[in-house]
């Protein structure tokens, strides 16, 4: 009988330790999750890149399409003033709608973010369009080295500071739209891409591949929700 006075506290003791240790780990995981970056890149010149040809994604080695390198696609017009357009990304749904006004310009399914790398919520502004970028990030497994990414538009807002690497973009990796499938940002199937890329606005002045968004060149809305 004393023996099991002597080890009952013992096993409190253990049980509290081992809920301590739990509640760091998922304090830490809650941390990391608010603080991950997504598709990073330190390239905002929006140019091709002809020298590197070979891109890693899951652990597997594959070459950069070329055939998008060369189009040219005049800015699309719209019914209403750039001001009234805007982007709604559905994540239950896995889709993408963009409006003008009222009318649906387009719908598309879309890959966002796995649940360990979510897609944040809420209401977002496109700070920069990149006609190609590099992103590249991750470790072990999870490692991508994505040269020409097409189409890049990144947003953010007060909430989610632009250097966390949030954006749309057309992926050539994969064609597993309508299911998450990212890093945290919305992949999108290339010819949506494109479109997007030339109705959105900051406007792209001619005969550059990168526009920041300002004052005068606002960045297009994008809801994203459940």
């Amino acid at each position: 009988m004393a023996k099991r006075k002597l080890f009952a506290p013992f096993l409190i003791l253990l049980l509290a330790a081992v809920l301590f240790a739990i509640s760091i780990l998922v304090g830490s995981a809650r941390k990391t999750a608010r603080t991950a970056m997504a598709c990073t890149t330190s390239d905002f010149s929006g140019n091709f890149e002809t020298t590197d040809s070979l891109a890693i994604f899951e652990g597997k080695r594959f070459g950069v399409p070329k055939d998008f390198a060369s189009s040219e696609t005049e800015p699309i017009l719209g019914v209403t003033a750039n001001g009234e357009r805007y982007i709604e990304v559905d994540l239950s749904e896995q889709k993408l709608r963009a409006w003008d006004g009222s009318n649906l310009f387009l719908e598309a399914p879309v890959s966002s973010g796995l649940p360990w790398w979510p897609t944040p919520q809420g209401e977002f502004r496109i700070w920069v369009k990149l006609r190609y970028t590099r992103m590249e990030g991750g470790e072990g497994r999870n490692y991508y080295n994505l040269p020409n990414v097409p189409y890049t538009m990144y947003f953010s807002n007060d909430q989610i500071p632009s250097w966390r690497g949030y954006g749309l973009h057309g992926a050539y990796w994969h064609n597993d739209f309508g299911r998450p499938k990212s890093h945290g940002c919305v992949n999108l199937p290339i010819p949506v891409a494109e479109q997007l890329y030339y109705w959105v606005t900051p406007s792209l002045p001619e005969g550059k591949n990168s526009v920041y968004a300002s004052d005068e060149n606002i960045g297009t809305r994008i809801i994203i929700h459940e």
